[in-house]
């Protein structure tokens, strides 16, 4: 009787058995491993432990069907091997996507998979930045049916957007309170319009009194957010990476570095025109053209965190735009202060004059031209 039960319950209910994921093919995933020394075996890689390996292995099923493209961040001499054959040397820091499946013809897999090696010679591979790109070519579709596009995005911490911003707050509430004249003097819309005597701009404090610091501290940490904002990750700048490699994921250490960089070159500024101006035996402009240049800067950046309150609001509904007026707001304070500085020279001794105008080519348009390239062009 209880056996008719049994068999009674399993007709009339269907048996469900645990589905197993099937195995993809032209699909890189997170399955790392490496080998450890004297031993013939791959294991898994694991974070914290496996970071002195400088070559990481991963099993790929490849179909020759379709395309196998992946997008990666190498830095200068990453190498990337398949089946121990070299296929991949990436000459400088970038960006770079490749098809794997090109390079699959004339190497014999190993029981139907084929090991793919990413190895450099000082350092261990960002394997973190790995990815599957997606190509319309591979979809399939009716005739009917209107072609579209699939756009993956990177998860970007935006608190760390959001702590920043609270800091620079601070930072001018500080100013605001503490420096109440200064505060006045550094953003008053008569004054920055008003440049007739630009010469007693900072005439009761010098550029490196507290406050003028504070200030120049407040706009390198907007900037650089902006900037950070701009570039979704620090390998899209080759020279900052060569400089500096920074993990893609840590939104923190990038601004940080961005912050101290911009901070660093806007105080460097003074010195290079202290240079330029000996050469071109200018040295009576330097003085009035810093003043300037600072006095533009710290006014412009002012405004500044207000598009980046524009990004953390609208950035997942329109990035596109939203990158597009996060990268002319840059372009905007940096063109106009060269425009204020050429002005404001040119209120002392006309532009016009061919010595003059070179001097201010080489030490304006030519470092505003490698800035916009670095910030603005380079996605």
């Amino acid at each position: 009787m209880a056996l008719v039960i049994v068999w009674l319950g399993t007709a009339l209910v269907p048996v469900q058995g645990q589905v197993l994921p099937l195995e993809q093919k032209n699909t890189i995933t997170s399955d790392w491993m490496v080998q450890r020394e004297g031993e013939t075996q791959l294991v898994p890689y694991i974070a914290g432990i496996h970071d002195s390996y400088n070559a990481l292995h991963q099993w790929l099923p490849v179909s020759q069907a379709q395309p196998f493209t992946i997008a990666f961040a190498a830095p200068q001499d990453l190498c990337l091997f398949l089946n121990n054959k070299l296929i991949f040397k990436a000459d400088f820091a970038a960006n770079y996507t490749l098809d794997i499946t090109k390079y699959t013809k004339g190497v014999e897999p190993v029981q139907g998979k084929y090991l793919l090696t990413v190895w450099h010679p000082q350092q261990q591979p960002n394997i973190r930045s790995f990815k599957n790109t997606l190509s319309e070519s591979g979809v399939a579709r009716s005739p009917n049916q209107r072609p579209f596009s699939i756009q993956v995005r990177e998860y970007v911490n935006q608190n760390a957007f959001i702590l920043f911003m609270l800091l620079i707050g601070l930072l001018y509430g500080i100013l605001r309170v503490n420096y109440p004249a200064d505060f006045q003097q550094m953003f008053s819309f008569n004054r920055f319009f008003d440049s007739r005597r630009l010469e007693d701009v900072y005439a009761t404090k010098p550029v490196s009194s507290v406050s003028n610091m504070l200030f120049l501290v407040a706009f390198s940490l907007s900037l650089a957010l902006l900037i950070a904002a701009i570039h979704t990750n620090l390998q899209h700048v080759k020279l900052f990476n060569r400089l500096f490699p920074v993990s893609e994921s840590d939104i923190t250490t990038k601004i940080i570095f961005y912050t101290l960089l911009v901070f660093g070159v806007v105080l460097f500024k003074y010195l290079f025109l202290k240079v330029m101006s000996f050469v071109f035996g200018l040295e009576e402009v330097v003085q009035l053209q810093y003043v300037e240049f600072i006095r533009s800067l710290l006014f412009l950046g002012l405004f500044l965190p207000v598009v980046m309150l524009l990004y953390l609001s609208l950035n997942m509904l329109l990035p596109e735009i939203i990158v597009l007026v996060s990268s002319l707001a840059v372009s905007f304070v940096l063109v106009i202060t060269v425009l204020r500085v050429f002005s404001a020279v040119n209120k002392k001794a006309s532009v016009l004059n061919l010595h003059l105008f070179s001097y201010l080519c080489a030490t304006e348009v030519i470092p505003l031209a490698i800035m916009l390239k670095l910030i603005v062009f380079n996605y």
